[in-house]
């Protein structure tokens, strides 16, 4: 029976080069010289550093620049609130968000249960299986939750005849 498997991934070697090269801009920009401005990076984890807001402000819309030129979509990345440290320095993190969670996978199997397609999807973890009789059936699927699902990046893998 032809299947395949919707995810939700970030290659974290490309995000990984993403932040080597904000981080480099950041040293040689005559706007950062003399400030501890940086981003550090854990997992899927990034901690924004600069002097104040606007910096924050700057070196996330570099990340953005970055990180799409890289490949990576941005609107897998949550910003959380910029919050102070030591001094008037500041801080913010930004969750590089993988895997389809439960609400986006519910709306998923939703789309396909009212398309009246000969198609079923199962929740599995963080992918979502969807199988049916005909191959056409499969694309018609692939098709429509390109559509209609926007606010988040999906991939295909997997496509099994």
């Amino acid at each position: 029976m032809p299947s395949f498997d919707i995810v939700s991934e970030v290659d974290k070697q490309e995000l990984k080069n993403a932040v080597d090269q904000v981080n480099k801009e950041i040293g040689t920009r005559f706007d950062f010289k003399g400030s501890d401005a940086r981003i550090d990076q854990e997992d899927y984890k990034l901690t924004i550093y600069a002097d104040d807001l606007f910096k924050i402000g700057q070196i996330l819309d570099v990340l953005m620049n970055k990180a799409t030129k890289r490949g990576v979509d941005v609107r897998c990345m949550n910003k959380n609130e910029a919050e102070k440290t030591t001094g008037s320095k500041m801080k913010q993190v930004v969750i590089v968000k993988t895997g389809v969670d439960m609400d986006l996978a519910k709306k998923i199997v939703k789309n396909i249960k009212d398309s009246k397609l000969k198609a079923q999807a199962n929740i599995q973890g963080e992918t979502i299986r969807v199988s049916g009789k005909k191959r056409d059936v499969l694309q018609e699927a692939i098709a429509l939750l390109k559509k209609s699902i926007t606010e988040f990046p999906i991939q295909f893998q997997n496509f099994r005849d």
